[in-house]
């Protein structure tokens, strides 16, 4: 749906205030994952997107950590703050709400907490951080805390609601792979999110973002500030070109968004996907569409690894191994090889197998093999979206 010609133009720094029209759980009962397929309805706003880009989207803090932070500041929360770069002041409460990450504080605060502390034991402790032999020591212990729990464990240092705030970095946007191809659902985005819930310091913690769209936007009321950010990843031009789709977890959105504009755009190459996840039973992530996909020939191959199923854990890149042969064949007749998830291990565990792959089956040497795949990406056949 197009806007009207005197709409603005929605983009991060102006972005439009969507709706979620849908908001359900992938996972079956017995999960240790809470991963949830959510549209995003972009009616009136104008924005276009294609597979293989990204939504950003701009959360609200939990408000009762927003709370307690007022509470432990002896504060209202009406009180005027000035942020960086703003043109006038806002409400304390506001800024904590939707402008502030209330996470990741530094040795920062923890000096200004030591200069205005009168109680001696926290005085002793503060100090005991800044030794130049702790570095180590505050690493761990900032590591471990938010904003509120230093607030809690030095409560003779009182801040001002602007010294507070100063502290704080500004609340970024979160970007997701879209899930959906325009071919398929004009007029909206799909997301597949996975809610990120842990316990640090004694203290339950949850994803701003994640939590944001699970929990406190509601369907169909809470409007929710997104963008679309465009990106290089996306689907091969050529449809008669394979594709060899590497997604565990819940990077398996885009691939789900690459396959749905093949078939829509009546793309003649072969589909193949590699899914990876704990439990078959609880966490294979939109089983039923790659059925269906498998089924009427959309998909030709799908692999999956289920870590947890099998006393010895297996993943995609051991599956990637156990068919080098076939996988060979594909990219030797031109596949694209694309890969989406986890930066920190899946990401780089996939790359070394990759490059196995190709230094077996290809009877190359370890330099040969770095070359072959370095001209996979200068010819764009290998893309990454990692995160």
């Amino acid at each position: 749906m197009s806007a009207p010609a005197d709409a603005p133009a929605y983009s991060k720094d102006h972005p439009f205030p969507a709706r979620i029209i849908e908001n359900r759980l992938l996972n079956k009962p017995g999960s240790a994952k809470e991963t949830r397929h959510l549209v995003v309805s972009l009616a009136g706003s104008g924005l276009h997107y294609e597979a293989g880009d990204s939504l950003g989207v701009f959360a609200t803090n939990p408000p009762q950590e927003v709370s307690e932070i007022l509470q432990r500041l002896r504060a209202t929360g009406d009180e005027s703050v000035m942020l960086p770069k703003a043109e006038a002041p806002i409400s304390l409460r506001d800024a904590l709400g939707s402008r502030l990450a209330l996470a990741g504080p530094t040795r920062r605060i923890v000096e200004t907490l030591a200069a205005k502390a009168v109680d001696g034991e926290e005085k002793a402790r503060l100090a005991g951080l800044l030794a130049p032999e702790s570095k180590e020591v505050l690493a761990a212990f900032l590591d471990e805390r938010e904003f509120v729990d230093l607030l809690a464990e030095f409560p003779s240092a009182r801040l001002t609601a602007q010294e507070f705030v100063d502290h704080l970095r500004r609340l970024m946007p979160r970007l997701y792979s879209i899930a959906s191809s325009p071919k398929v659902h004009s007029g909206e985005i799909h997301l597949t999110v996975a809610v990120v819930r842990y316990r640090t310091n004694g203290r339950d913690r949850a994803g701003v973002c994640s939590t944001f769209l699970a929990e406190r936007a509601v369907v169909g009321v809470t409007p929710t500030p997104v963008f679309v950010s465009h990106s290089h990843f996306g689907p091969p031009e050529d449809g008669a070109r394979d594709c060899i789709l590497i997604g565990p977890g819940t990077g398996i959105a885009p691939f789900r968004a690459f396959v749905q504009d093949r078939v829509a755009s009546g793309a003649k190459g072969r589909n193949w996907l590699f899914f990876g996840d704990q439990h078959r039973a609880t966490d294979f992530l939109y089983e039923e569409e790659w059925q269906q996909l498998l089924d009427r020939g959309h998909l030709a191959r799908l692999d999956t690894a289920f870590s947890r199923d099998q006393a010895v854990k297996v993943y995609v890149q051991d599956r990637m191994r156990e068919n080098s042969a076939e996988l060979w064949s594909w990219l030797q007749a031109g596949a694209g090889f694309y890969v989406c998830g986890d930066a920190k291990r899946m990401a780089k565990d996939v790359d070394v197998a990759l490059h196995d792959v190709v230094m077996q089956q290809g009877a190359m040497s370890p330099a040969q093999a770095a070359e072959y795949v370095k001209q996979m990406k200068k010819d764009k056949r290998y893309q990454r979206d990692v995160y």
